[in-house]
């Protein structure tokens, strides 16, 4: 039994139910962008710790830099699931990266989770990740995943319900969401599919892409 199974859910309805998925827009880019602001939430033994998205990169139907680019495999079959689902892999066999299913059921396409603003459960994630700077703690995609303890246990993993892990909402509303290119690829490099929160410190990446 993987330790997602392990895990029975903290009641967290109160604070940031799951999104639901009839709310999700079906477009790569456009939930890319919506996504920003809502609440990534990991329900864990010792508690429940989160953060808010501040930046992501979409990775949409037919792009060359986008797993699902070849078709599906049993590695990438999350990705053809339908919104709000967990797609979950190792990164150059060192991190994990987290991941959310877009477009209609049997199309390969996903949003990368890439930085949070931590809100809750700060103690336990910085445990897991083995610092205390508030501001490094989930800036990148291998930080929050290390920092959420987010492994391949929860690939596939629905995020529009309450379970381990899941997508929430709250109150807060982004100011301005800025838009890049992406981060660190080779191919399709000059598209605009990165969104990001405007004026977080939280935002990973140069301060060239972040103004």
């Amino acid at each position: 039994m993987g330790r997602a199974d392990a895990v029975k859910p903290h009641s967290r309805k109160d604070g940031h139910p799951p999104l639901a998925r009839m709310d999700l827009p079906i477009d790569t880019a456009a939930l890319a962008r919506y996504l920003i602001g809502k609440i990534v939430v990991r329900d864990l033994p010792e508690g429940v710790a989160c953060g808010r998205i501040v930046e992501t990169e979409a990775y949409v139907v037919g792009d060359a830099a986008g797993h699902a680019y070849r078709g599906m495999t049993r590695r990438n079959h999350s990705l053809f699931l339908e919104p709000g689902h967990a797609y979950v892999y190792l990164a150059y066999g060192v991190s994990y990266m987290l991941n959310v299913s877009s477009e209609a059921s049997g199309i390969g396409a996903g949003v990368l989770i890439r930085a949070l603003e931590p809100v809750e459960g700060i103690p336990i994630m910085q445990q897991n990740r083995g610092i205390e700077r508030l501001r490094d703690l989930t800036r990148g995609p291998g930080r929050l995943a290390a920092a959420l303890r987010i492994d391949r246990s929860l690939d596939g993993l629905d995020l529009c319900q309450e379970g381990p892990l899941w997508l929430g909402r709250d109150n807060h509303e982004p100011d301005e969401i800025g838009q890049s290119v992406r981060i660190g690829i080779s191919h399709d490099a000059d598209r605009r599919l990165r969104f990001y929160m405007r004026g977080s410190p939280f935002v990973s990446g140069p301060k060239s892409l972040n103004e």
